[in-house]
């Protein structure tokens, strides 16, 4: 974790409260020069169910392909994750590294290698010690069990604070509870995915249904954020349902309490995608960027990642200047349908251009004062249908160039 903390941070960590099934652990497996947790172990009770979307690079890590392919089983009885080395772009040794992972994991536990699950992040092209990781787990199977302020800090590498989030559903009259961590300051584009984050609940749910669940949330929340425009090698959502709160597993929509719970997990996912974007590399401000008035939600999507990855937009959001003709710049080629003299832009809850032209004499003040503010707020309307869609993301500043620059160094 950096020593520098994001100003847009919460003020504390949250209370997170221990999930029945699940159990983390942490150990030092010393992947980097560093003095610090850096291998999670996290101990799933039989009879867990998983689901989880996963980057959609080309150069995936061997921990993506190998969670990809046990997602399809359905089931799950631990998770690793380690941190300051990402093993993506390792050839076969990676892909080694990975299995004799899941091997003395599942030896541990007494159960199939493909319950395993495994996720890695930190520098690209630097195969994963086989042996640092084997002893990092033995250390973890042995410690005692941690808090989740601990999990979040141990998966993390660039994050300047740990995340973590929590919210509860009502399930047959039961209170179910949905805890998740997550790390991610820079690599931030998602095509489906984002970062490393990981969902626990005690809800009985069916694999299949937490899949359609989890995959709708993420269209929602981590595939609407960016820091930099771009997708890592090692995005990964997964999220484990063990089944102890005791209701009857949620198999479809028409289960009893099937809404409630996908309204909490895309609400997790919502605050875990958020703690994200204030943790950006280098930011000062939070950026929500909603556009209306599209032919689709798909192509206002697209017209607000065009916005978001802008670093004209985020470079004047940063030296707080309402300059609203970067945003038309980011709309017109964004390759979406728009039409000029329909376009109308706004800042906060003032209107600075409509029908193609400046709002004339708007007041600037509002304007002004609205981005000297650490959550700003940009709206476009397209004028043309019913499509809407909302991003976030975060400022450019020299901060970030400043992280990257010395990133392995």
């Amino acid at each position: 974790m950096s020593s520098s903390i994001s100003p847009l941070a919460p003020a504390t960590f949250p209370h997170l409260p221990p999930i029945a099934g699940v159990v983390p652990h942490v150990a030092r497996a010393r992947y980097k020069a560093w003095d610090r947790c850096d291998l999670t172990f996290v101990a799933l009770d039989p009879g867990t169910s998983v689901a989880g979307v996963l980057t959609q690079s080309k150069c995936p890590s061997p921990e993506v392909e190998w969670c990809r392919k046990a997602l399809t089983l359905g089931q799950a009885r631990a998770l690793v994750v380690n941190a300051g080395n990402s093993n993506a772009f390792t050839g076969n040794r990676g892909r080694t590294a990975v299995e004799a992972i899941a091997a003395r994991t599942a030896q541990h536990l007494g159960c199939q290698p493909s319950d395993v699950f495994v996720a890695s992040t930190g520098v690209i092209g630097v195969p994963l010690p086989i042996d640092k990781a084997e002893a990092g787990l033995d250390f973890a199977f042995a410690a005692d069990a941690c808090d989740w302020q601990a999990a979040a800090e141990t998966i993390g590498t660039t994050d300047t604070y740990p995340k973590g989030a929590t919210t509860t559903a009502i399930v047959e009259g039961r209170t179910v509870t949905l805890v998740g961590i997550i790390k991610g300051s820079g690599m931030i584009a998602p095509d489906m995915a984002t970062m490393l984050g990981f969902i626990f609940t005690d809800a009985a749910v069916d694999p299949a249904f937490l899949q359609g669940g989890l995959s709708a949330a993420n269209a929602r929340t981590f595939s609407c954020i960016t820091v930099d425009g771009d997708t890592s090698t090692s995005d990964t959502v997964l999220a484990f349902a063990t089944g102890k709160a005791g209701n009857t597993p949620l198999v479809d929509a028409d289960s009893d309490g099937a809404d409630a719970f996908a309204a909490a997990l895309a609400d997790l996912c919502r605050q875990l995608a958020l703690l994200v974007v204030r943790d950006g590399e280098g930011a000062q401000k939070l950026i929500e960027i909603t556009v209306e008035g599209a032919e689709s939600d798909g192509s206002a999507r697209r017209i607000a990642m065009s916005i978001a990855n802008s670093p004209l937009v985020k470079t004047a959001i940063a030296g707080e200047d309402a300059n609203w003709g970067r945003i038309v710049m980011a709309v017109g080629k964004a390759g979406e349908p728009a039409e000029r003299d329909r376009l109308a832009i706004r800042f906060g809850a003032t209107q600075v251009a409509e029908g193609g032209l400046a709002v004339e004499g708007y007041d600037e003040a509002p304007v002004a004062a609205h981005l000297k503010g650490q959550e700003i707020e940009i709206g476009v309307d397209l004028g043309l249908g019913d499509g809407r869609a909302t991003v976030w993301t975060c400022d450019l500043t020299h901060g970030y160039i400043s992280i990257n620059a010395d990133y392995r160094s």
